[in-house]
């Protein structure tokens, strides 16, 4: 009896040692299969993340103008109202119509059913050939700050791709190619006289780079959207679970399972792959989980571009003269008309007398993390285009209008209301929608974020168990974004988790910093991990 039962536990001690020397051997086994899978993926990562605040931030090719500055309006070159000027042309329908200024002269834009926009003289009524192509020259010049050098050409952009990509978010714009020696593009919204984009020499490698190298956009152009984010979570799956294999092998289990035989010493390559794979081993799983996460977000496509109310506009609607309106023209920076509930308006935009200089920081500001901003009065008033009567509140009259055509389009585009509030709103467009808060915004958010682009936006928060939050552009009747509760859970997790945002007290250079270090840490021990096993094969 004694004997059988030392000869079990000699069994049984036997079977443990082999059972170790199995799982030693898988868990070694399968950190290297899955290194191998993963390690040219995330050196691509890895590679063009550290590109991203070289090209961005640090060595951002800086333009003389972000925005166009506001200026008040010339009354002495308003000699026709805005019908007159449609009448003398014999322009019954439009669908927008606002006021610019460029070149010595103020001239009325004026958008057609077409989409076509043309420039007529508020002096003379006469239209300017080739409007759109000057005006578009004269804004990519401004904002460059270059009246010298010679564009070789002006093209229309109205879709997405190459080096203008979805993350632009305007359309159409005009792309102007300069003849410079850094190759400068500049990308104008004339409709809203805004700079959309610019990208010199460097700037454009960058762009194919990070398109091509970190978001595998080159898996898009042989297939399709989806099936490169479903690549991408693939790869990201398999480079978490060889990160976690590696903290076992490395890290909790290394006593246990990884002694050396007598004499023999671990190498420089494994050595100090060991060490920095354990220091980045949160740090890569920060980075792809976030990134794994973010997108999930992307089989769904963004199509917040087809959200925009251009009714129809007849001239005779234009009763009242738009240069009659009892205004302080002083304070007058525009006036374009727009419709809404049945009835034209004209959308008058005042000049306030303050200081702007957070302009000039947007996109610093944009990607600071928890900003709050104070409640803003709105600088836009709406005048009866039949009576020249003020229409109280009207900017949010307007917005709210378009919210509620925004939630009805979303539902017969398929999309599902969230709440029975919702749903008898999309069916019926007078059935009330609840907001529980709305605001006029100048400024981005960590809700609203640069990204966007679009200022200023009226947002509409709905009473819905998602917190629905709607931000519209009055001034094109366009939805500038639309956010709930799990776009916020996964815009945190990048902004915490991808982007560093939580260091930005320390300033957006040390976070730029902290980022490219964590990201050469991944490589360095992507790169060593690669290096030891072709070493051992």
């Amino acid at each position: 009896m004694i004997w059988t039962f030392y000869w079990r536990r000699s069994n049984m001690g036997d079977t443990t040692s082999v059972l170790k020397r199995q799982v030693k051997r898988n868990m070694y086994k399968w950190h290297r299969i899955l290194g191998i899978i993963t390690v040219i993926p995330v050196i691509f990562w890895t590679c063009s993340g550290l590109s991203h605040p070289v090209i961005a931030h640090w060595f951002k090719v800086p333009v003389a103008h972000e925005y166009i500055r506001p200026e008040t309006v010339d009354r002495s070159q308003m000699k026709l109202s805005i019908q007159q000027v449609l009448t003398k042309n014999g322009i019954n329908l439009i669908t927008s119509a606002r006021m610019i200024s460029f070149g010595g002269q103020t001239y009325y834009q004026v958008k057609n059913r077409k989409s076509e926009i043309s420039y007529f003289s508020a002096t003379d009524g006469k239209q300017l050939l080739n409007g759109e192509q000057l005006y578009a020259a004269y804004l990519g010049r401004y904002f460059l700050g270059d009246s010298t050098s010679k564009i070789k050409s002006i093209t229309k952009v109205t879709s997405f791709g190459g080096e203008y990509q979805y993350v632009n978010r305007l359309l159409p714009v005009w792309k102007l190619d300069f003849d410079r020696k850094d190759q400068m593009d500049v990308y104008v919204e004339t409709a809203q006289s805004r700079l959309a984009n610019y990208n010199d020499s460097n700037r454009k490698v960058f762009l194919w780079l990070f398109s091509n190298f970190h978001s595998f956009a080159f898996i898009a152009n042989i297939t399709n959207n989806t099936f490169r984010y479903i690549v991408i979570l693939v790869l990201a799956s398999i480079v978490i679970f060889s990160t976690l294999s590696g903290l076992l092998v490395y890290g909790v289990l290394w006593k246990k399972f990884k002694k050396p035989a007598t004499g023999q010493k671990i190498g420089f390559l494994r050595r100090n792959h060991r060490v920095i794979g354990i220091a980045v081993s949160l740090v890569t799983l920060s980075f792809i989980g976030s990134g794994a996460y973010h997108a999930t977000r992307k089989f769904k496509p963004d199509d917040r571009i087809n959200y925009v109310s251009e009714p129809e506009i007849n001239n005779s609607q234009l009763a009242f003269s738009s240069n009659e309106l009892p205004l302080n023209w002083d304070e007058v920076s525009n006036v374009a008309v727009t419709r809404f509930n049945s009835k034209t308006y004209y959308q008058v935009k005042r000049l306030k007398k303050e200081d702007d200089s957070w302009k000039k920081q947007q996109v610093a500001k944009a990607e600071s993390f928890g900003q709050q901003q104070q409640k803003n009065q709105p600088d836009l008033d709406y005048y009866d285009a039949s009576t020249g009567q003020l229409l109280p509140d009207g900017v949010m009259e307007h917005s709210y209008s378009l919210v509620k055509q925004f939630v009805a389009q979303g539902a017969a585009d398929g999309e599902a209301a969230c709440c029975e509030m919702m749903s008898n709103a999309a069916a019926d467009q007078s059935a009330p929608l609840i907001i529980s808060s709305s605001d006029f915004m100048t400024k981005f958010d960590s809700d609203y974020g640069f990204i966007n682009k679009r200022l200023p936006v009226v947002k509409l928060a709905l009473s819905t168990p998602t917190h629905l939050t709607y931000y519209v552009e009055p001034a094109t009747g366009r939805m500038a974004a639309r956010v709930q509760d799990s776009d916020r859970r996964e815009g945190l997790s990048f902004a915490v988790f991808h982007k560093y945002l939580l260091v930005d007290f320390a300033g957006k250079n040390f976070r730029d910093f902290l980022t490219a270090f964590a990201a050469m840490g991944v490589l360095v021990v992507s790169v060593l991990g690669l290096i030891l096993f072709i070493k051992t094969n």
